[in-house]
């Protein structure tokens, strides 16, 4: 069990509503061989997807890796989700940097952050579960996460999640990304 978590039920209900730009689902990807993991992060709203390679699945590389994807967006950033996993271990941490809530799905209840594990699903079509993620370049992961965020989504009305995080940024005071 990890201290101090918040559980979703004390998530407001907005966030389930996928209507506004900075609640993220979060997880990791785990190379065969426990060859290093890939940090994923989604916003449920415009279906963003942030990835970066840790090469351990410890709180300490989550924490950080977090921290470096999350914090250009901090402005903007409200809540992030996660599962019960180890690695989030260091949630108060990540929460007061980014100044969001974080929240933990129920163990065993992966349907809760249902975006994140199919987002998971399409980056393994890149790096199947055979695939040693120390192997994998950051170039590799980059190529993946713009791919990602190109991809027109029938969920966005044909939109590629990149043109709906600028539309949605736009709104707010953030200066909107770049392909």
């Amino acid at each position: 069990m990890i201290p101090h978590r918040v559980d979703i039920d004390k998530r407001p209900q907005k966030v389930d509503r996928k209507i506004r730009f900075g609640d993220f689902e979060v997880d990791t990807i785990i190379g065969t061989g426990q060859s290093g993991a890939i940090v994923s992060i989604v916003d449920r709203a415009s279906k963003l997807t942030k990835l970066g390679y840790v090469f351990a699945k410890t709180a300490e590389d989550a924490l950080e890796m977090l921290l470096r994807k999350l914090m250009p967006l901090k402005n903007i950033a409200l809540t992030i989700t996660a599962d019960n996993g180890k690695e989030f271990a260091h949630h108060q941490k990540i929460s007061s940097e980014l100044g969001v809530e974080f929240y933990f799905a129920k163990p065993y209840q992966s349907w809760q952050r249902g975006l994140n594990e199919h987002t998971n699903g399409l980056i393994r079509l890149f790096f199947p579960k055979d695939k040693r993620f120390d192997e994998i370049s950051d170039l590799e992961i980059q190529t993946v996460e713009d791919l990602l965020n190109n991809r027109p989504r029938k969920v966005l009305n044909y939109e590629t999640p990149l043109e709906v995080f600028n539309r949605l940024s736009f709104q707010t005071p953030l200066v909107a990304l770049q392909g």
